[in-house]
């Protein structure tokens, strides 16, 4: 047994940190632990004065922002977890990417990857050198739960991020990045090998500095087929989950528009699938294997409708993960703007007490 599975063997089962872990490990809760995947976002006032001094990659990159964001949560809306407040795009410019973050867009890389030369250049720093504001974040993060809830490390896995390299930002299909994973597979290939490098060590130090679980963010990878995942995307990620184990944490995979890669996605090596609302969760769990648990998977967009509707979509959910071990419930995706903290609260609230055992 681990060193942090022992520790958590002292704490109350009542807790969020130890209804969390129960969940990650298959082990049966006191209820379903909840958190929503952007949930430190303009819900918030404080959240939305903080943004009127200043841009959302510096609170990112102050530990002392940065950890007030991701606590906000847990205080007003009584979460199990605290998520690290950071943008997936961190760690590559570690690799001596340049890039900024535009407002209802998102990230904009100056000088795509497109030749050899650009993929060359691309660093691969040591462990420690990588975003250590981040891992003082989590150090924070840590120390202000106090063990009371759990603290939820992320990075974007090495297709999604591949992809924003290649592309230079959002893209609905991806031209240029699948354009050079079919034509030039020796420049993807190297390219996927630097990646998965610095997030495997990114993930390791986020553990290292606290993290009791981390999520492993591919969101495009719903645009491949089975057998172009497998060739091109499975060892990369598999290396960054098989990095993770070896620490004892255990890891989400989550990813968008996946149900025809379900099978193929579990053997990366993710403890949790997160999967979204396009598919019914028992249909999900049962193609994934009970052995794995399972995230999700209300609608997001329920959240700009009222209690009553929200109430009938979480409770089909519940019946579909049908009371068995391994469940964390959350949105498909990421919490909507505009959504309101007194329904937020109130559906933590109800998860909880619709699932006490």
């Amino acid at each position: 047994m681990s060193a942090e599975k022992k520790n958590l063997s002292t704490v109350s089962e009542h807790t969020g940190l130890a209804r969390f872990m129960a969940a990650c490990e298959r082990r049966q809760p006191d209820a379903t632990p909840v958190w929503f995947m952007r949930q430190a976002g303009s819900t918030f006032g404080a959240y939305r004065k903080m943004l009127e001094k200043y841009d959302v990659l510096t609170i990112a990159k102050t530990p002392e922002l940065s950890s007030q964001v991701a606590l906000f949560p847990v205080q007003e809306l009584g979460v199990d977890a605290a998520v690290l407040f950071a943008d997936i795009m961190l760690p590559i410019e570690e690799m001596g990417v340049e890039l900024h973050l535009e407002p209802e867009v998102g990230p904009i890389i100056h000088h795509p990857i497109r030749d050899i030369q650009a993929v060359e250049a691309l660093r691969t720093p040591a462990r420690d050198e990588v975003t250590p504001f981040v891992m003082n974040g989590i150090r924070l993060i840590r120390r202000e739960l106090e063990g009371k809830q759990a603290v939820i490390g992320i990075a974007g896995a090495p297709f999604t991020l591949a992809c924003y390299l290649i592309e230079g930002r959002p893209s609905r299909d991806y031209r240029h990045a699948k354009a050079m994973m079919y034509s030039r597979p020796d420049l993807w290939h190297a390219l996927m090998e630097k990646i998965s490098t610095v997030i495997a060590d990114y993930l390791v130090a986020q553990v290292q500095a606290g993290a009791n679980v981390v999520q492993v963010f591919d969101s495009w990878v719903g645009s491949l087929s089975p057998s172009v995942y497998r060739t091109f995307v499975l060892p990369y990620t598999q290396r960054v989950f098989q990095a993770v184990k070896a620490t004892g944490a255990p890891a989400i995979h989550f990813g968008t528009g996946t149900a025809s890669l379900l099978n193929v996605m579990t053997e990366a090596g993710g403890d949790v699938m997160s999967i979204d609302w396009r598919m019914d969760l028992d249909t999900a769990w049962e193609r994934i294997g009970y052995e794995r648990g399972i995230q999700g998977n209300l609608d997001p967009a329920l959240m700009l409708t009222s209690w009553p509707v929200i109430e009938e979509h979480m409770r089909d959910v519940l019946r579909r993960a049908a009371n068995r071990p391994g469940h964390i419930f959350n949105f498909g995706h990421a919490m909507p703007i505009g959504s309101q903290a007194d329904l937020l609260r109130r559906l933590v609230e109800a998860v909880h007490e619709q699932t006490q055992r």
